[in-house]
């Protein structure tokens, strides 16, 4: 590669759309810049929220936007609900894998956003970064489709953001399309391949976890994972077994086998964008009251931007007494502002022994070695997310939660919830943002090591 094409900066293009194409873009942001008029430096562009952005354009993404949270509000309302989910679920819906087949056929939702795009949907952007084209990583299908319709100059990235995607992120006509994709697991890139797209437009990056998490030669990310088996492992059942395990992957410094413990077990339940399955969270909360009480156990419960969310938490909280009998033991973290919400997010996972969400974009985070308690999964590519979650043993699904004071238990005392943390660490890929700056900046066909990995 020459000199010539080698970068420091690029545009980091995502949507205010719910978290999970922004928590991807986030890792990605000491890299990212904009024109000045869009803030300069550091700051990620939304497609749908930029200075100057015609009405046209907003109106169209807002009007998406609404919906779906509407909707996926709407899928806890017995049989209406779950019938209109049911209906946008299947224009998202992922084929099943097998048996292998070209799957290359455009879509009615597909065919329906390139006449959008034929219709100008996009240009505004497309045009104002054209005037210095540098590399444009989009973590939203549309994204890339609006730089590559619109005669974008420069090199296109999709980050892809789910463990299997639908054919809604291969274009119209994907064995011409030049955008290259960063595919965050094998089977992704088998998917891409099966809509048409060609293998060497394909990189398998993983997905982009907050280096803040990670650490130089991952000293933060051994540290915590080092500290969090001990809470999970209160009968050092995994330890025992497993020691050298622990030894060759964490390294002895970090199997503080026999330390004291630096914080309470913790546990923290993420809602998603939409502030779906809130209600999860306030009986979770009733259910440990009293371990929580007695100073055994800390809940962080996310609200994210979500101010209803935060205020019923609140209220919650109140109402039970916490507040002031155990102030420090239960957490809301709410912010007005995405970018603050996933710093201080990622802060608190840091002393996160267990993670509680819906198999989200978050299901990636079992590779920061945090056992991840699945509640149900909301639309296609939860469903997928969980399958395999579940296949590298990094996450299980909930059981009733009104009872999460036994059933937690027994999961402690066996020692399951350590080796769950183990197998996310071993085998869900975690320097996806490292690899993304190689290719991207650099030219380098830089992808993860265990290629075998589903």
């Amino acid at each position: 590669m020459s000199e010539q094409n080698i970068y420091k900066k690029a545009y980091i293009v995502a949507v205010d759309m719910g978290y999970g194409h922004q928590r991807a873009a986030y890792p990605l942001r000491d890299f990212a810049t904009t024109p000045e008029s869009m803030g300069g430096d550091g700051v990620i562009i939304n497609a749908n929220r930029y200075a100057g952005i015609p009405k046209k354009d907003q109106n169209m993404w807002e009007g998406s936007r609404k919906l779906y949270e509407k909707i996926s509000r709407l899928k806890n309302i017995p049989l209406i609900g779950e019938w209109i989910f049911a209906l946008m679920d299947y224009f998202q819906r992922i084929e099943p894998f097998y048996p292998q087949r070209d799957l290359s056929k455009s879509t009615l939702q597909l065919n329906q956003i390139y006449k959008w795009i034929e219709g100008g949907w996009g240009k505004d952007l497309i045009n104002k970064l054209n005037k210095n084209p540098l590399p444009l990583i989009a973590t939203f299908f549309t994204c890339a489709f609006f730089a590559e319709e619109h005669g974008y100059k420069g090199e296109i990235y999709a980050v892809c953001t789910d463990t299997d995607i639908s054919r809604a992120w291969a274009p119209l006509y994907p064995h011409k399309s030049r955008i290259k994709y960063l595919a965050p697991n094998r089977r992704v890139k088998e998917r891409l391949v099966e809509y048409g797209i060609r293998e060497n437009n394909i990189f398998i990056t993983g997905f982009p976890l907050p280096k803040e998490n990670i650490g130089d030669d991952l000293k933060i990310l051994k540290q915590s994972i080092g500290q969090r088996i001990i809470n999970l492992d209160p009968e050092h059942r995994y330890r025992e077994k497993y020691h050298k395990t622990t030894k060759d992957f964490i390294g002895e410094e970090f199997c503080l086998h026999n330390c004291p413990i630096h914080h309470p077990l913790t546990i923290t339940f993420a809602v998603g964008g939409a502030g779906a399955q809130k209600e999860i969270g306030v009986t979770i909360l009733k259910s440990l009251a009293k371990k929580i009480d007695k100073g055994e156990i800390v809940l962080n419960l996310v609200a994210g931007i979500k101010n209803d969310v935060y205020l019923y938490y609140q209220d919650h909280v109140r109402h039970l007494g916490l507040n002031k009998k155990s102030p420090h033991q239960v957490n809301i973290l709410y912010t007005d502002n995405k970018m603050d919400y996933f710093a201080k997010f990622n802060q608190l996972l840091l002393t996160t022994d267990i993670l509680w969400t819906k198999p989200s974009e978050l299901s990636f985070y079992c590779g920061l070695g945090i056992p991840i308690i699945m509640a149900p999964p909301i639309g296609a590519q939860e469903m997928f997310n969980r399958a395999w979650l579940t296949s590298i043993g990094a996450g299980v699904d909930a059981q009733d939660p009104r009872y999460t004071n036994e059933w937690l238990e027994d999961w402690l005392q066996s020692g399951w919830l350590a080796e769950a943390a183990m197998d996310g660490f071993l085998d869900a890929p975690r320097n996806g943002a490292y690899h993304i700056a190689e290719v991207v900046l650099r030219g380098k066909r830089s992808e993860i090591e265990d290629m075998h990995l589903l």
